[in-house]
């Protein structure tokens, strides 16, 4: 019985954790991060994070001089959305 109570907590509490959890680069990933940023002609940004597995870019100015929110595919680094921001 007690292995069953436990078996059965640990799998509700499962359900409310988040398949990936939220968080800033690492400094070798960042450095790869902004590398990528930089080759694909964006001067700054605000903020880098891991997102729902993928790497999310806020306010990042492009060679445009416009203000962009990014999300890079967190394997190729590649940008698979850009959001104006307004």
């Amino acid at each position: 019985m007690r292995i069953s109570a436990v078996a059965a907590i640990l799998a509700a509490s499962a359900a409310f954790a988040p398949a990936f959890a939220d968080r800033p680069p690492t400094p070798d990933e960042r450095t790869k991060i902004e590398s990528a940023l930089k080759g694909a002609g964006f001067t700054t940004w605000k903020s880098i994070e891991l997102d729902d597995g993928r790497w999310e870019v806020d306010d990042a100015i492009g060679s445009d001089g416009q203000k962009y929110d990014l999300k890079l595919s967190p394997q190729s680094l590649e940008i698979i959305s850009r959001k104006l921001d307004d």
